[in-house]
């Protein structure tokens, strides 16, 4: 049975990949592997072509509706109505082309990683190449700072440590080591492999390269958000479905309409325009133009609260999210490593750092004894924490980052919080030698001489430090050790410390020269966010399951699951990467058992693919929220990707549909909030734009069918599209928010936009208006003799005035007529105001009256008018007070 690299030896490795550890390739192998095996980069995926985005704008049903209608105006000579109809089919494409184009993805952000240069050693010689050069069985050399340019097995190690947050999600540097790990160990425990793409942040080391370019493990991840295929968004998936219905009652109310016609032997001529008129008054062209709007006012509002929209759809998208997936590191956490717990062998401290006055962190103590605090003892474990420490720490003033390994910068901003004078302290001791550690001795060990007297100062694993210790018995040192393991079962990271002072100088193994005095053990975490259990309990609120899902500890995260109280103080349930893979999915038992956990560790970026679509064959909405690399498949998979931007990767940016500016899972709550609000008003201004749209068919259906003429013009009825119909809209489009929303459950996704109360309603408003202007066009030609021309335009204004009021009926059921969303929406009232005037200028300026067919009339014919138009708005509201529940 052939072994995985991290179960070999590295001389087995080497002649396995015909290498050799000490002079690595010769120049002239490197370059045929090179030939070989092709270059050390991740392959691109090909951005879609501007064509490619133009023809997915017009290749739709209700576009090419369009155009058939407007090949046929242009057939009929109506020139003037066929490039309206043109103009309008160009404004949608255009509209959606520029914002499909300005948010279009690309893989950029992954080739940016492969850009950095390489040492290897090649014919017995360190050199340094580009990374795309790097090939397998060549010898890297690492140092801190390094990227890691390729997949790779260390061969040499000197106090290795790797930062591989990105690509496993553990918060803390990973420690390496030479010694094979097992063959079943996730990412985060392979403690001889290197990642491509990782960072080393102290020690250096030499490896033996294992695998370039997509067979690295940042390659499978790539390939992975390459095959991670989005399927059409809810909204855009249920407009479809809604296009798809308002075209099949427009093929079969044209066809209706020509056959009956043609039975009653009706010019044929006159009947093809009125089709026309009937498709373009069944189409609500300006529904796209307005759901677009709407949508870029959430992303402007969302903007505000530093939530970047990249993809229009996805606004609303997150509105109807149920389920959220979230990483730990730097989502729920703060991503710095803090001390959490000092134990003493006479009691235990909990700490907790603050912000001080001046700049600097404080200290809060609580505890078994809070005398622990001003004693001696303390005083020691703070002071040892800072002499065998090889970090140091920027001024609060400096942007850049802390120098040195995270938990020895938790140690300096600890013994910071407790009080000591840092560059005082470093001018007092003086650093005489150093024991570095290393994974064989597991500790490090400082000798230090202040004013004639030597400090031995020493921290590292408790098994190592109690061995170097002196107990009074067997017994203190195993409570010692019990203790260690009961604060790992808390997810805490231990160290142990301890220390000797002496007036003699020490021998060079000044650590084993005689037995230590034990201080205690500092545990540490990586703190939770303070803002995340409000917007927790507010997804609770809002019926949103939020699951943890990372590549951390079980315990870490178990534990950070509990402080934020996404689970409670007692669950015990934690799934890791190894249980997910002994489920069978199509098992009612395991199956339940996923539903039921809320923390899944250890997982990779396979698995978190499979937990996502998981839940979305359940028909669950389901969002993402990530920063790593590892999380980039995930992120474009789900429904809704998140990404965090103060703290993520430039791959998961690009992988996402949203990015958090702020890194706040609070702005998610808020992103959530604004999307369902887009969401009901889009629903609001759909059946606004449905109701006029069939008040214009019933006009045009029931005239013919009556044989009283032809009420309304084909470019009329597209005006009052375009115009008096879409600037309401607009206005329902950008309604503010509605905090009520996230007090209830979000909607099931499975339902389509528009219910069968919606369409109740639509019918219904739009028979009442209908009603009101043909009984408007008949009065007026038949009891006032005015000329088919003349009630054309009766029917033309009293139409146009009739749906711009209708906007007003719109409103909640829990509103009144005169205080509302509606009448509180300034936009409303600004719509109103400009399309008044814009129809007044289609009576007043001769060229459009021309355009429009419309004529001269008189004060009685205004009248009517206005009776015509307020008349369906009186009539819906007196039915609304009598029979709410007929009417929602």
């Amino acid at each position: 049975m052939t072994k995985t690299f991290q179960e070999v030896s590295p001389q087995q490795l080497a002649q396995t990949l015909q290498t050799d550890i000490t002079k690595g390739l010769s120049s002239a192998e490197a370059e045929s592997r090179n030939q070989r095996l092709g270059l050390n980069e991740l392959s691109r995926e090909k951005p879609e072509s501007l064509w490619t985005i133009l023809l997915r704008q017009i290749n739709s049903l209700i576009v090419w509706i369009l155009a058939a209608a407007t090949i046929v105006s242009f057939l009929m000579g109506d020139t003037v109505e066929g490039f309206a109809v043109m103009a309008v089919i160009f404004i949608n494409a255009a509209t959606g082309f520029i914002l499909e184009y300005n948010a279009r993805e690309s893989m950029e952000a992954l080739r940016k990683l492969d850009t950095t240069p390489a040492r290897v050693q090649r014919d017995g010689q360190i050199m340094e190449i580009h990374s795309e050069n790097v090939t397998e069985g060549d010898v890297l050399v690492l140092e801190a700072g390094d990227l890691v340019p390729a997949d790779a097995n260390i061969v040499q190690s000197n106090q290795l440590e790797v930062d591989e947050s990105a690509l496993t999600g553990e918060s803390l540097p990973s420690a390496k080591r030479v010694e094979p790990s097992a063959a079943d160990a996730p990412l985060g425990d392979q403690h001889n492999r290197l990642f491509k793409g990782t960072a080393v942040t102290s020690g250096n080391a030499k490896a033996i390269v294992t695998g370039i370019g997509q067979a690295t493990e940042l390659g499978k991840i790539a390939t992975m958000v390459h095959q991670a295929k989005r399927t059409a968004t809810p909204l855009e998936a249920k407009l479809d479905s809604l296009a798809k219905v308002l075209i099949w009652i427009t093929i079969g109310l044209a066809m209706l309409f020509l056959v009956v016609g043609l039975l009653r032997g009706e010019q044929t001529k006159q009947l093809i325009e009125t089709a026309v008129a009937l498709a373009i008054a069944a189409i609500p062209e300006g529904m796209s133009v307005v759901a677009t709007v709407a949508l870029a006012y959430g992303m402007l509002r969302l903007a505000e609260k530093k939530v970047i929209v990249k993809r229009l759809s996805a606004v609303e998208t997150l509105g109807g999210t149920n389920v959220i997936f979230t990483d730990k590191t730097g989502t729920l956490t703060q991503n710095k490593i803090e001390v959490r717990q000092l134990h003493f062998p006479a009691g235990d401290l909990l700490v907790t750092l603050r912000p001080g006055k001046n700049g600097r962190e404080e200290m809060e103590l609580a505890g078994e004894d809070l005398n622990l605090s001003s004693s001696k003892e303390f005083e020691l474990l703070a002071r040892v924490g800072v002499l065998a420490n090889n970090a140091q720490l920027n001024s609060v003033e400096s942007d850049s980052k802390q120098i040195g390994d995270p938990v020895e910068i938790a140690l300096l901003r600890f013994a910071e919080g407790a009080g000591i004078d840092l560059q005082a302290f470093g001018s007092k001791y003086i650093r005489k030698a150093e024991e570095a550690f290393s994974s064989d001795t597991r500790i490090m060990g400082t000798l230090h001489e202040s004013e004639g007297t030597y400090y031995v100062s020493v921290k590292g694993a408790v098994e190592e430090v109690c061995e170097l210790c002196h107990w009074e018995s067997d017994s203190k040192r195993q409570e010692e050790l019990a203790i260690s393991e009961l604060m790992a079962a808390q997810g805490l990271r231990t160290l142990a410390f301890a220390y000797r002072e002496s007036g003699q100088i020490p021998s060079e193994d000044f650590t084993r020269e005689e037995k230590l005095t034990y201080l205690g053990l500092i545990g540490f975490l990586d703190p939770p966010l303070t803002e995340v259990t409000p917007a927790l309990q507010a997804c609770g609120n809002a019926g949103i399951k939020v699951i943890m899902v990372t590549g951390d500890h079980p315990a870490t995260s178990l534990n950070i699951a509990r402080q934020v109280e996404l689970v409670g103080p007692g669950e015990q349930l934690v799934l890791t990467g190894k249980d997910l893979q002994a489920f069978d999915f199509s098992s009612e038992t395991d199956r339940d058992k996923i539903l039921r956990c809320q923390v899944f560790a250890r997982v990779n970026p396979a698995q978190k693919l499979d937990m996502i679509d998981f839940y979305q064959k359940r028909g669950d909405i389901v969002g993402m929220t990530g920063d790593g690399v590892n999380d980039a498949p995930a992120l474009k998979k789900s429904d809704i990707g998140i990404a965090m931007g103060l703290r993520g990767t430039a791959v998961a940016a690009e992988a996402a549909d949203m990015i958090l500016k702020d890194d706040s899972f609070s702005s998610i709550v808020r992103a959530i909030g604004q999307g369902r609000v887009i969401f009901e008003n889009i629903r609001k201004f759909i059946v606004f734009l449905l109701s006029c749209n069939m008040s214009e068919i019933f006009v045009v259906t029931f005239a013919g069918f009556l044989g009283v003429g032809n009420p309304l013009l084909p470019l009329q009825i597209l005006f009052i599209n375009i115009i008096t119909d879409v600037f309401p809209a607009l206005a329902l489009g950008v309604g503010k928010e509605n905090h009520k929303l996230m007090h209830s459950p979000p909607r099931d996704p499975k339902k389509p936009v528009l219910e069968m109360k919606d369409w109740r309603r639509i019918v219904y408003y739009a028979l009442v208006i209908t009603v009101c202007v043909l009984g408007v066009f008949w009065y007026g030609t038949s009891q006032l003799g005015l000329s088919q021309m003349e009630g054309n335009t009766v029917t033309f204004y009293t139409l146009s005035l009739a749906q711009l009021l209708h906007v007003f009926n719109l409103y909640s059921s829990k509103g009144s007529f005169f205080y509302n969303e509606i009448t509180r929406n300034k936009f409303i009232w600004q719509a109103q105001g400009l399309c008044i005037l814009i129809l007044l200028s289609t009576y007043f300026i001769p060229f459009l009256k021309q355009v429009l067919s419309l004529h001269t009339l008189d004060m009685q014919s205004f009248g009517l008018i206005m009776i015509g138009g307020i008349l369906p708005l009186g009539i819906i509201q007196i039915a609304r007070m009598s029979y709410s529940r007929i009417l929602g």
